[in-house]
């Protein structure tokens, strides 16, 4: 009996092992197990290819040629929105923190993770009119304004974080912890900038409506700091990684375009050319304007818009992308530099700077790209650099998020 039982032992022993040569044959293969990746392609953004530029001063810029000194680059392949965020897409956002802090105040948890985390049940309805309990969302006493409930928009903060590559590279002595970075942002937009932005000027219906009333939904979110946008794209990825998680492996984060990835889209593959559509000319040949900007002296509802136009508005580059000049100036995430040119590197060039609320104002500049709906033509040539300080909100500034691509061609799938 001893002994057919060691014959049986020893026949199993020989079973798996005999499988297991045969699964890999003694072959390096790789793990068998890894998910698949069909790469993706998200909701409202287009495809650019890999590709090269030449950057430098356009045709009206040579008193800045010290400043935009020519350089070929090559730019990785990205996604990129195919419009500017609009007001009914960041208010998404906007919606999603409102509903965050009213959960968390009702105590609409489900139960806690194995790290002993509780985190908030989406499936919990929320009884809007439990002021007990909501009561702080909203203003009260002499905050309130002729009687009505309305929404206190201070309340509204998001924390995002982002880790410090660079520092990460060049420090191999401080833990993980030491760069991972963090920042509490308001996120509802500061809509009095369509008053402060103008002295001696009527746009108080501007700041009533325009973020909130469904006839502005499709016109792109302005009143955004950078802080606000990068913020935004952190939203975005979780959201989009949440879903992604239940189907399949995660794919890059959303982020804001580098500035020379913002200027090769802009072009739309016409390498030469100053503005996206490829001509030398703000007017098509029947005298018609081309994009929403200030034409001649301030005859502003010439072009079709006064203030800001819908964000599909005009016709799309050959990338298939909407109002890359004029309409809305857009956040980049560089840091802006008169001399940067001169010492960027050729490969993904991008100059980046984390400047903090000590640093000086030169520092917190970031580069804005495109001109928008009250700038003159100037401003529109995809090769004009402009800035604006991170901390600063403004009527004609917003922005759109890009999406690096994993693979070499979207050909490869």
């Amino acid at each position: 009996m001893k002994k057919l039982f060691k014959f049986l032992l020893v026949l199993t022993v020989l079973v798996v092992v005999t499988s297991c040569g045969t699964r890999q044959n003694g072959q390096l293969i790789g793990v068998m197990d890894r998910p698949s990746w069909k790469g993706i392609n998200p909701y409202g953004m287009v495809y650019v290819p890999s590709g090269t530029l030449h950057i430098g001063p356009s045709d009206q810029d040579v008193a800045n040629t010290f400043v935009q000194r020519p350089k070929t680059i090559s730019i990785q392949g990205f996604y990129m929105d195919d419009t500017e965020i609009t007001n009914n897409e960041y208010r998404q956002f906007v919606y999603w923190v409102r509903d965050s802090i009213a959960h968390s105040l009702l105590d609409h948890y489900g139960e806690e993770d194995e790290e002993g985390n509780l985190y908030i049940d989406w499936e919990y309805e929320i009884d809007w009119t439990d002021m007990e309990s909501l009561g702080e969302l909203f203003y009260e006493g002499d905050d309130k304004f002729a009687g009505k409930k309305e929404l206190d928009v201070s309340q509204l903060e998001y924390e995002y974080q982002w880790y410090d590559w660079q520092a990460a590279a060049h420090d191999k002595v401080s833990s993980r912890t030491a760069h991972i970075k963090k920042e509490q942002v308001l996120v509802y937009p500061d809509t009095l900038v369509w008053i402060r932005d103008f002295a001696y000027s009527y746009n108080e219906p501007m700041t009533r409506n325009y973020f909130w009333h469904p006839a502005f939904d499709d016109y792109p979110v302005v009143g955004v700091n950078w802080g606000m946008a990068n913020a935004f794209c952190y939203w975005r990825t979780k959201l989009w990684n949440s879903y992604q998680s239940e189907n399949g492996v995660n794919s890059e984060d959303f982020r804001l375009p580098t500035e020379h990835e913002w200027e090769y889209a802009a072009r739309g593959g016409r390498e030469l050319a100053p503005f996206p559509w490829g001509g030398y000319y703000i007017r098509n040949a029947k005298g018609c304007l081309l994009a929403n900007f200030k034409p001649g002296r301030g005859n502003y509802p010439e072009d079709g818009g006064l203030y800001t136009v819908k964000a599909d508005a005009y016709f799309p580059n050959d990338y298939g992308l909407y109002n890359m000049a004029g309409n809305v100036a857009e956040w980049t995430s560089s840091a802006f530099h008169e001399n940067s040119y001169s010492f960027i590197h050729d490969l993904n060039p991008d100059m980046r700077y984390d400047a903090s609320e000590d640093d000086s104002e030169a520092q917190k500049r970031k580069v804005i790209r495109g001109g928008s709906w009250k700038d003159i033509m100037f401003f529109l040539q995809t090769g004009t650099r402009h800035y604006e300080f991170q901390d600063t909100t403004k009527s004609y500034v917003g922005f759109r998020c890009a999406l690096t691509f994993l693979g070499r061609s979207i050909n490869d799938f």
